[in-house]
């Protein structure tokens, strides 16, 4: 496939539904060699690499839990098997904690920052030594670690992403690799139940939205090929809104 993303190389990290399989699915378009993972569900990891294949895509599927860092390092070893290389790398794995303070436990709050953080940094680590000069890594925030919530695990782990994309754009800058975060906004994806829809809409009406309207998966994915791009070859280190406006930084 020809594409301003040719002959690069994209892993993204639960990558089969929502956000990540948007965002695997517009690499790809764009030309990229794409590299799908999920955790467990391996039904759904062969749907979207038939689906991707099917389309014309250099495609691979691979089984990783994040948390386990031998897994870890075997996605990144056998992706550089199979293509050869590695350009891009999308870390879009999360644990949606929603739990209140008082009912939060020690465990649950550790899983969190392990499927985010932990996760980022060692996909970072480990990526490091194949990232090709002129590579991205591409981390997402949310909302939440800006405005607070109720539920302290996931806006905490979202604002720890922050202080790691400024780290590792200082630290691998050098390298020509530049390092950026993406804080969606409400982002509603056909997956989403009737109860999640209700509950995000309760949370965050249209009308408080500037652009009047939620986002979609789309809109992050386009963003994140956006930023992937040489389009983007001098900006690192920064946190991009993609909110709709609720946030203006």
């Amino acid at each position: 496939m020809s594409g301003r993303l040719s002959g690069k190389v994209a892993l993204v990290t639960g990558s089969t539904r929502r956000i990540g399989s948007a965002t695997v699915k517009r690499l790809a378009a764009d030309g990229a060699s794409v590299v799908v993972t999920t955790r467990a569900n391996k039904p759904q990891l062969d749907a979207t690499v038939k689906s991707l294949e099917a389309s014309g895509a250099q495609v691979m599927g691979m089984l990783a839990d994040l948390t386990d860092e031998a897994q870890l390092r075997a996605l990144i070893d056998t992706t550089i098997a199979r293509f050869g290389g590695l350009d891009i790398i999308v870390s879009n794995a999360v644990d949606r904690n929603h739990d209140t303070l008082d009912k939060l436990s020690l465990d649950a709050w550790r899983h969190t920052f392990a499927v985010a953080v932990e996760a980022g940094v060692l996909l970072a680590k480990h990526a490091a030594p194949h990232l090709r000069s002129g590579g991205s890594i591409i981390f997402f925030g949310g909302g939440a670690a800006y405005s607070g919530a109720a539920a302290p695990a996931q806006p905490s782990s979202k604002m720890a992403m922050v202080g790691l994309t400024r780290s590792l754009a200082t630290a691998l800058g050098p390298k020509g690799v530049r390092v950026n975060l993406i804080a969606p906004g409400r982002i509603e994806a056909v997956e989403d139940g009737p109860e999640r829809l209700a509950m995000l809409r309760r949370n965050r009406p249209d009308e408080t939205i500037p652009l009047r309207r939620a986002g979609n998966v789309e809109d992050i994915a386009d963003a994140v090929a956006a930023l992937v791009s040489d389009d983007m070859r001098y900006v690192t280190g920064q946190c991009l809104h993609v909110n709709g406006g609720i946030y203006m930084d």
